[in-house]
């Protein structure tokens, strides 16, 4: 639980210990007690964790701010030459101030909008043509009498957006007709397509996409609907998406397969609750079942994870999720089992611990920047001069970037653009780095110590960007994959057993696998239920970025089929 901050001086806090002397306590005097002692055992309890620091405590206290360069260093001195330059940059170098002015110039300008959307923006709404009331194309013109009207190729556009409950409900009162003499009952046919099921495949769709998409729990969806007058029990809602999500494991399992064979895959972790792993129950899982878990030592590990991987390969993106015992290099291991021998070790991206790598598999390993740099943004406070030259170094690194990706080089192009703009600047900039401690200009043992040892320790592998065509720059798109994970764990706190979470992975990746192909995963998923029995003979007919077609070409077929 965050502390909840209460503003209160001193002038108000000594009139409250008035009041509890006295006896006399007013209403809202309890209510700021209660908080006090709230936040007292809540920061006792971050206290204790060994890994709290006084950087950490503020965040979790105040919030995070932006980690942004203008941000964290404030405005630029008033110099003709940028910090990067005073130490002997040579001309050649990239970080010299007219070189970072056409770099600047280069990128595209920032969209300036009003933050409303336009009617195309609506692509889900549904489409009304309303012709005119009293006139059609080739009408005289009744205001001059002579011309005739002609249709425009604009139309008049008008947006109506109405509210409406999550998940509607109709009732279809059939009649019954009762024969007086023989007392044969007629009941009149449903309309037609509504079919015998209670709950259309939309229904389940739109289920699992507000709790895993959007991290509303169940017993919150459960009130809404009750409010509404359509109600919806929790209970009733893991079942429509527990029997949904079998329906879907062909899919998610060639997701998997094709994951495996990315050029490019990006790990990371996140915590997750297991009520199942957790505590006492916990302890009733036998040896046997750690050992068909493929865990060693399972007694001695009592983390649980939830593993993010991105993999991209010919320009899609594949998002999967792993929650349980596992580290996210376990978890990789797992799926690049699937991995065709045919294909070279694929570039795995992830921070520097040890437990993102795949044992036994070999990948072309590549560290985060963003990681590093985060160690000079902790810092900046307290070494504002020394954390401008390394910050202002790396801005322009993933300045250079950015222009790659405006200008969609290929990966060797990109290689190319970064070795002659951005190597110099890396070189330069471990230069700096390995002076400040040749020198004795750092304390090793320092902070800044620790975050300058942090880059040079892992040097080779933060800077693969140098060497290897298409090796990213920073683990951030795992990082935001990993948010839907973070989303759902502040809203619904935990899973109950395995496989609740196993069933969570599963709509998690299909769900944020849709956003990053730029495919509706409501629709997706409405369709995947519809074709059920389609999936497991041709799932890979059925991925996010090629259902639409497959759909398509099985209505084609069925209109071109002679009709019986």
């Amino acid at each position: 639980m965050q502390p909840k901050i209460v503003e209160m001086n001193m002038d108000e806090l000594e009139d409250v210990l008035r009041r509890a002397e006295a006896k006399q306590f007013r209403d809202e005097d309890y209510e700021s007690i209660k908080t006090v002692f709230q936040s007292y055992v809540c920061l006792l309890e971050l206290l204790k964790a060994k890994n709290t620091s006084i950087a950490r405590l503020r965040k979790i206290l105040f919030g995070v701010k932006t980690e942004k360069t203008e941000a964290v260093l404030g405005s630029e001195p008033d110099t003709e030459t940028s910090p990067s330059c005073e130490e002997g940059a040579g001309p050649d170098s990239s970080c010299e101030t007219d070189t970072e002015t056409t770099l600047k110039n280069d990128l595209p300008k920032p969209r300036q909008g009003h933050g409303r959307n336009g009617a195309d923006e609506y692509e889900g709404a549904e489409k009304i043509d309303v012709p005119h009331e009293s006139l059609q194309p080739g009408d005289a013109c009744p205001e001059c009498g002579e011309g005739t009207v002609y249709e425009t190729s604009r139309p008049g556009v008008l947006v109506r957006i109405t509210g409406q409950s999550p998940l509607q409900a109709q009732v279809y009162k059939l009649q019954k007709l009762r024969c007086s003499l023989c007392g044969k009952v007629f009941t009149a046919e449903p309309p037609e397509g509504i079919g015998t099921r209670k709950y259309d495949a939309t229904a389940g769709s739109m289920i699992a996409l507000l709790k895993y998409g959007s991290g509303l729990p169940f017993n919150r969806l459960q009130g809404l609907q009750g409010n509404l007058g359509i109600p919806l029990p929790a209970s009733t809602q893991w079942d429509i998406i527990h029997t949904q999500a079998r329906h879907l494991e062909p899919v998610f399992a060639e997701l998997l397969r094709q994951g495996a064979q990315g050029d490019v895959v990006y790990n990371d972790d996140s915590g997750v609750r297991i009520l199942a792993l957790m505590g006492k129950r916990a302890k009733q899982k036998t040896s046997a079942e750690d050992a068909a878990a493929g865990i060693a030592k399972e007694k001695s590990r009592s983390g649980l994870f939830t593993s993010g991987i991105v993999s991209t390969r010919e320009g899609r993106r594949i998002a999967l999720f792993f929650s349980g015992r596992k580290h996210a290099g376990e978890n990789l291991k797992d799926v690049l089992a699937e991995r065709a021998a045919a294909l070279a070790p694929p570039i795995q991206m992830c921070d520097a611990l040890s437990r993102n790598l795949p044992a036994e598999l070999e990948t072309i390993v590549a560290n985060c920047l963003a990681h590093g740099r985060r160690q000079f943004v902790e810092v900046a406070e307290r070494f504002p001069e020394e954390c401008r030259h390394v910050l202002e170094a790396l801005a322009a690194v993933y300045r250079n970037d950015a222009i790659v990706r405006e200008r969609n080089l290929s990966p060797e192009a990109r290689l190319e653009y970064h070795q002659a703009h951005s190597s110099p600047i890396m070189e330069e900039l471990h230069t700096w780095l390995d002076r400040q401690f040749e020198d004795r200009l750092v304390e090793p043992n320092s902070a800044l110590g620790g975050a300058i040892t942090y880059l040079l320790k892992h040097w080779e592998k933060l800077t693969l960007f140098l060497r290897v065509p298409g090796a990213p720059l920073d683990n951030n798109i795992c990082e935001r994959a990993l948010k839907k994970v973070i989303l759902h764990r502040k809203n619904s706190l935990f899973y109950k057993t395995e496989n609740g979470a196993q069933v969570g992975d599963l709509f998690m990746s299909l769900i944020y696998t849709c956003e990053l192909c730029g495919a509706n995963p409501f629709d997706y998923l409405t369709e995947l239920e519809r074709h059920a029995g389609e999936l497991s003979s041709n799932p890979q007919d059925w991925m996010p970025w090629n259902y639409r077609e497959t759909l398509d070409s099985s209505c084609s077929a069925s209109a071109s089929a002679p009709a019986r």
